[in-house]
């Protein structure tokens, strides 16, 4: 059965109600920009269709299309060597098992990706389409998509879905295999597109200041992707963005009341920037990371107020005060 990325028809409509919120101002139109058709490099599965008893020929045969993974010393034993455990461990050919069964159609991916780049180039005329490649990562989690030199790779077995037996084996927290869907590859593609993109010192030390650098990523994302339903942006499930929604002004009443905007104590920042399973200040209902959350909010409402800000201007911006006093944010209740 082909892979479905983004679900479709009622059930989408059904399942992320109320995960939408983008403002007028990401309404643009790209069907006359003019970017390659993205074509998806399979190395996963080449690679793992190489016949190990011949690999050396079988690598170079694979080599004029896999550049990136195999330009190499080919006669340097040590290095096929490695090879050939990395194809023969067991683990690794499980997981290859796996992302052969559940990707066996990349089209919806492909076509995901294309229409992000578009938006990509209508905001920077000069943005180069990377060239992108799926494979096996071995499980790397902190690693799972990866942009570099206009090389895009898409670690496929870090999006095997929420109850694969790999994940629930490697006991992985609930709120990390949530995302671990491939409902999520594309949000994180353009995610990990905006740290290669617009790399950036480290956030301020205050809340408001990683807030707002968060947001920033996050607001990228949304304008890259202004159809995708939020909750995907920002790593939620569809009921962790509603609760976010309809919490926001409180979330930001206690950020004000409780003198934490402009606070750098280690427990403030980590409850309101750290992943987890919730936000402690709140509900177990509540989602992690709600000063990532509300920093989106804030630039939104600054960029849908000033419609000559740029994507460039936005994300070199790095006076964090400035940004929220000329977006004044006040969420309602």
């Amino acid at each position: 059965m082909h892979m479905r990325i983004v679900l479709s028809g009622l059930l989408l409509m059904f399942l992320f109600a109320g995960c939408h919120h983008p403002g007028d101002r990401l309404k643009v139109d790209v069907s006359a920009v003019r970017v390659p058709e993205v074509t998806i490099h399979r190395y996963d599965l080449d690679l793992f269709r190489a016949n190990i008893s011949n690999l050396k020929p079988a690598l170079e045969a694979l080599r004029p299309q896999y550049r990136f993974f195999l330009d190499t010393n080919l006669n340097d034993t040590v290095k096929l060597m490695e090879m050939k455990s990395y194809l023969e461990n067991e683990r690794n050919q499980l997981l290859y098992r796996e992302v052969e069964k559940k990707f066996t159609d990349l089209g919806t991916l492909q076509s995901g990706l294309t229409q992000a780049f578009r938006h990509c180039k209508y905001y920077e005329p000069d943005f180069r389409v990377p060239r992108v490649y799926s494979y096996i990562s071995g499980c790397d989690y902190m690693n799972s998509i990866q942009v570099a030199d206009s090389v895009m790779l898409i670690a496929l077995d870090c999006f095997l879905g929420k109850d694969n037996t790999f994940y629930v084996q490697d006991a992985l927290p609930l709120y990390q295999v949530v995302r671990m869907d491939p409902d999520y590859i594309v949000p994180e593609a353009m995610s990990a597109l905006c740290a290669a993109a617009y790399p950036s010192p480290a956030p301020g030390n205050t809340l408001l200041e990683q807030m707002v650098e968060a947001g920033k990523r996050v607001w990228f994302t949304d304008a890259m992707l202004p159809d995708t339903p939020g909750c995907l942006k920002m790593g939620y499930t569809p009921g962790q963005f509603e609760w976010a929604s309809k919490n926001e002004q409180q979330v930001w009443a206690a950020i004000i009341e409780n003198n934490m905007l402009y606070s750098t104590s280690g427990q403030v920042l980590r409850t309101f920037m750290a992943d987890g399973p919730f936000t402690a200040e709140f509900s177990k209902e509540s989602p992690p990371r709600l000063g990532e959350y509300i920093g989106w909010r804030i630039v939104s409402k600054y960029m849908d107020d000033d419609p000559g800000i740029s994507l460039r201007e936005l994300m070199e911006e790095r006076d964090a005060q400035k940004i929220l006093t000329q977006s004044r944010y006040k969420p309602s209740k």
